[in-house]
């Protein structure tokens, strides 16, 4: 009686076509997934003008001492400032207990000469004055936002005014004696 109910032969020939009918489908089905999924997966990754902006290079050596200058990095504005033995010995001068966000200097700096912070006022992010030798500097010698009046020190900290934080510094390193990459 079974040898009635199997069409045209053996049935196992039909169960074996069969799987390899559906092994081949949901191969090709995946296949058709990942080449319509991709463009959706690539299109998230960050375009080539972002990742342009992850670091910058900025050659110190044109810098004189009491100089400072202005990069952009992920756009904002860094400060680079190459600064003076006085602007050094007045932010190692400073207690912390008086600073409003204490932090000691050599911890926001790598050398000595070099500040490197962000151009970004903690208050409500407006860029301080204090970068052009005709700016104004505060009280502290440092920078100064006019918006609402927060004095920074020679080291980035805030010393008087609404801004709760020290001017931040980002991640940088010295390539050469002469050479940072912040980033």
């Amino acid at each position: 009686m079974a040898d009635a109910m199997a069409p045209h032969g053996d049935a196992g020939q039909g169960e074996t076509r069969r799987d390899f009918l559906k092994l081949t489908t949901g191969a090709f089905a995946a296949v058709g997934v990942v080449v319509i999924a991709w463009p959706f997966i690539h299109s998230m990754n960050p375009a080539r003008d972002v990742l342009a902006l992850a670091s910058t290079e900025v050659d110190l050596s044109p810098i004189a001492v009491g100089q400072a200058v202005t990069v952009v990095w992920r756009g904002k504005p860094v400060f680079v400032r190459h600064r003076t033995p006085e602007e050094i010995a007045a932010a190692l001068a400073v207690p912390l207990a008086t600073l409003p966000d204490p932090q000691p200097d050599p911890a926001r700096v790598k050398e000595p000469e070099w500040l490197v912070v962000l151009g970004v006022c903690t208050h409500l992010g407006c860029v301080p004055l204090g970068q052009k030798p005709t700016d104004a500097r505060g009280d502290f010698g440092g920078w100064f936002c006019p918006c609402h009046g927060s004095h920074y020190d020679t080291s980035g900290r805030i010393r008087r005014g609404p801004a709760p934080a020290n001017l931040a510094v980002p991640e940088y390193v010295f390539t050469s004696p002469t050479t940072i990459r912040i980033g």
